[in-house]
């Protein structure tokens, strides 16, 4: 292990040196170019956010499965769901059938209208159409876009969505209306993006984009990849770990197939699949073979060509044999170890593997590994998110950065699907308010309606086994084990120094279902954010060190509140009449903090620390959220320099602690669909928030310290026409905390 450890560390020596003026940053692909070149999945991305938003329940529990919750009104057929400062690109939208539809997709100031082909009589739908679209269906065409007719329940957009200035979702029909969105945020003036973000211009997608997904299920390795010599036909012995491939050099792997006598699938499934990259302590690959392909367990009774028919991973079945291939970009820089140990004590045989490799010729440091983190929950923490993923605490330990491309779940073993009202929740670096909020686990895996209780397959999320325990065609206990899979190509998460990946189960994260999986995510074994700085604005000693003016600022008050995380109190025993699931009674809401805030109505202005050598810096707010639509301009310049201030962009927080829930009444379930809208105000008591805001490293690079000045911008939006939000604008301000972009320096691993 020395000599590996000498060698690496050698290989990488030249890094220890690096003048970041002069450093390249990988190009990040955007818009379509994100699946053009999706080869591209593996390089670091620097400078850049990802953040899903959506329609949860503000008051932490599963009102009308966390649907119809918006910000703000603009009119009746104009309910905002999402407003977003660019520069941008919104990757992905989901809605539960065609509700909500006209949606407002306003880009730059311009609004474009966006249907589905149910919209203009919803009236028992689903029994009169069998192929929904978008419309115009051109702009929003299949693969890029599924309607309910295939899923089961939803209607998924992938279709890149760029926006220079602006971005804002709108409902026009607010009767379950769920929803939640994927985008991409970029600092003002970022230059190393594949093309430049231009505003959206109501173009076709690229042919070619269509093309790539639609090869999901087929063999995606590149032409002239080399073939790795393996045995024709392995077999196991009983607990033997078998060392299927021993590589040397610099290589991308693009494939990983194994192929396996049907009538041992299952059995095969519960192997363990064991990667280890350059000689690491820990492999970056340990996880069941049929978790880590993409399904709970490879079990077929109704003869699908497909349990997973995704991209880039699948599971196909044909007449003898059972294909699960995987073809995922994975580079390594000096040696690949790849394993299967057999865990069923009976043995296995035949079988063969296939692997295909690219030499790698980028810059090391630009890179990172491809992992699949297992756990497994066999019965989650009343009140606590099952964590699938902690970086912190996994290959023996943070930091790490990377970026989050998916997860492959099993999350019942009794067929109890009101487990999928849990929503998704993520954290990156550290954040207090989760980056990523969904409206539920289905939701994540692309379905709708628990997918109506059927096995659902796309490129890019599915329902590959499983049943309801309603489901009168269940036949065997295996039918009650369900899992899902969500892959992430362009919508992917990237982090700097850590990542923690969770799913409430239940509602209210009171179900006691089995929960196992494995995430997919890409990261080197080291941080590219480094916090440089602090200020606690309402300190007297940080507000000598910053330099910390604020004119108009109030005097600092205590606000002793929570974030956004779990019910607003506990839960009784009882039948809720919204979601009509049990709650049990337990104690699930986080505990209030306490701490100093102030707001302002003019400008702050403060100096920070940072290492002159980043690649761009990252400033996030700790702020009072009872105050509604808080924006700024946020202006910078070398501190002590007295020279002009310069733009950095606009740092905007859509609404506040209140919003407002509209369910409208009907005769029908689908009649309701074309009622006015029925708001009524909802207030939580979570008032804490953390928001972040990108500086370019055209502003921030060789400079060690830094002055920035927050400029208030007023915003006078109503809640709903004649209803103002219950607080006056401000700029709530608490602590700021500086993190600074490099590239990794892996020189000591």
């Amino acid at each position: 292990m020395r000599k590996h450890y000498f060698s690496t560390l050698l290989c990488f020596l030249f890094f220890t040196a690096i003048n970041s003026q002069n450093v390249e940053i990988p190009t990040i692909p955007i818009g379509e170019d994100a699946y053009l070149q999706w080869d591209r999945l593996p390089y670091q991305k620097i400078g850049m956010r990802a953040y899903m938003r959506s329609t949860y329940d503000r008051e932490g529990n599963n009102r009308r499965a966390d649907a119809s919750h918006y910000l703000y009104q603009e009119n009746d057929s104009f309910n905002v769901s999402l407003d977003v400062p660019g520069p941008g690109i919104l990757y992905f939208k989901r809605t539960n059938f065609f509700h909500g539809s006209p949606w407002h997709y306003e880009v730059d100031g311009e609004d474009f209208i966006v249907k589905e082909s149910a919209t203009d009589d919803p009236i028992d739908a689903p029994n009169k159409y069998k192929n929904p679209h978008f419309i115009p269906e051109d702009l929003f065409p299949n693969p890029l876009t599924w309607t309910w007719g295939i899923t089961k329940g939803a209607d998924l957009m992938w279709v890149p969505i760029p926006f220079e200035e602006w971005f804002r979702m709108a409902y026009s029909r607010t009767f379950y209306g769920t929803g939640y969105y994927i985008y991409h945020q970029f600092p003002v003036g970022i230059s190393h993006l594949s093309k430049e973000l231009k505003s959206w211009d109501q173009t076709p997608p690229d042919p070619a984009v269509l093309d790539i997904l639609n090869k999901s299920g087929s063999d995606l390795s590149p032409t002239d990849a080399e073939v790795v010599p393996i045995n024709e036909m392995l077999d196991l012995n009983p607990h033997e770990r078998k060392l299927i491939a021993n590589l040397e050099g610099s290589n991308i792997l693009r494939k990983i197939e194994i192929r396996i006598p049907r009538d041992q699938a299952m059995e095969f499934g519960k192997n363990r699949i064991i990667v280890t990259w350059d000689h690491r302590w820990h492999p970056s690959i340990d996880a069941p073979i049929d978790l880590f392909f993409g399904t709970g367990q490879l079990y077929n009774p109704e003869n699908k060509e497909y349990l997973v028919k995704g991209f880039p991973q699948y599971i196909k079945y044909e007449e003898d044999e059972v294909i699960l291939a995987m073809y995922w970009p994975m580079p390594y820089l000096e040696h690949a170890k790849i394993e299967i140990e057999e865990r069923s004590g009976t043995g296995f045989g035949p079988f063969s593997v296939s692997i295909h490799q690219i030499p790698f010729e980028g810059e090391p440091r630009d890179i990172t590994y491809f992992h699949g983190t297992y756990s497994d929950h066999p019965l989650p923490e009343p009140g606590e998110d099952v964590q699938f993923l902690d970086t912190d605490e996994v290959e023996g330990g943070g930091p790490w950065s990377g970026h989050f491309v998916g997860m492959s779940w099993l999350f019942t073993d009794e067929g109890d699907l009101t487990t999928l009202e849990g929503d998704p929740r993520f954290f990156f670096d550290d954040s207090n308010t989760p980056q990523a909020w969904g409206t539920g686990t289905e939701e994540w895996g692309g379905g709708g309606n628990y997918w109506g209780g059927e096995n659902m397959t796309i490129p890019l999320a599915g329902h590959p086994v499983g049943k309801s325990i309603n489901n009168k065609s269940v036949s065997s206990e295996l039918d009650l084990i369900n899992s899902a899979y969500r892959f992430l190509i362009a919508d992917y998460f990237p982090f700097g120094k850590r990542a923690v990946v969770g799913l409430e189960h239940g509602g209210q994260n009171t179900s006691e279902e089995h929960y196992s999986g494995v995430v997919y995510w890409y990261g080197a074994p080291t941080a590219t954010l480094e916090l440089t700085d602090e200020i606690n604005v309402s300190n007297p000693a940080d507000i000598l060190t910053h330099r910390y003016d604020s004119p108009t600022a109030s005097k600092p008050y205590e606000l002793t509140s929570r974030y956004e995380l779990g019910p607003d109190s506990d839960l009784p025993d009882q039948h809720s009449p919204d979601d009509q699931t049990s709650m049990k009674s337990t104690r699930m809401f986080y505990p209030a903090v306490s701490d100093s805030v102030r707001t302002m109505q003019g400008h702050s202005t403060f100096t920070v620390s940072l290492d002159s050598n980043n690649l761009g810096v990252l400033l996030r707010r700790k702020f009072d959220y009872g105050y509604p639509n808080q924006k700024a301009s946020v202006w910078v310049r070398p501190a002590g320099s007295n020279g002009e201030w310069t733009n950095a962009g606009i740092w905007y927080t859509p609404g506040s602690n209140t919003c407002y829930f509209s369910w409208p009444s009907g005769r029908s379930y689908t009649e309701a669909e074309l009622s006015p809208t029925d708001p009524k105000i909802i207030t939580s008591n979570r008032r804490w928030r953390e928001e972040e805001f990108l500086i370019d490293r055209s502003l921030s690079t060789g400079i060690s310290k830094l002055e920035i000045q927050i400029r208030w911008i007023p915003v006078n939006k109503e809640l709903l026409p004649g209803t103002p939000f219950p607080e006056e604008n401000k700029w709530s301000e608490s602590r700021y905390w500086v993190y600074c972009y490099q590239l990794p320096d892996w020189s000591d691993q």
